[in-house]
């Protein structure tokens, strides 16, 4: 078993730089080896080598990845527009909490990101 501890929580992604209510919730798992970010239906829309992703926040809250001089704006809440977390990003979620390991993913202690944000 891992001693790695990997973050894992459930964000928006901000699909539309203008318009704020094009946001879709997104599983994001960032541990020592990678980073992924998944959809409503659990596809990969992201995933690469932490190091090679260049991050900023701005002033209102947003955490923009660039990877490939792509951008990626993540938001805490979506707008009231947007829609829920799938049921399989929320069973991905408590799974990983309780530190099963998914299909092609070791064991490892998770850290849900909001749980961790809440311990601060």
């Amino acid at each position: 078993m891992s001693t790695d501890t990997g973050h894992l929580g459930i964000v928006h992604w901000r699909r539309s730089v203008w318009n704020g209510a094009r946001c879709e919730p997104v599983l994001v798992t960032l541990c020592p080896d990678g980073l992924r970010v998944r959809d409503r239906s659990l596809g990969t829309v992201l995933q690469a080598d932490p190091r090679a992703v260049a991050c900023r926040l701005t002033r209102l809250g947003t955490l923009v990845l660039t990877v490939g001089g792509r951008r990626y704006a993540l938001v805490g809440r979506g707008a009231s527009l947007s829609p829920a977390p799938s049921a399989e990003q929320q069973r991905a979620l408590e799974d990983a909490g309780r530190g099963r390991p998914g299909p092609g993913r070791p064991a490892a202690r998770w850290t849900s990101c909001s749980t961790a944000a809440r311990r601060r």
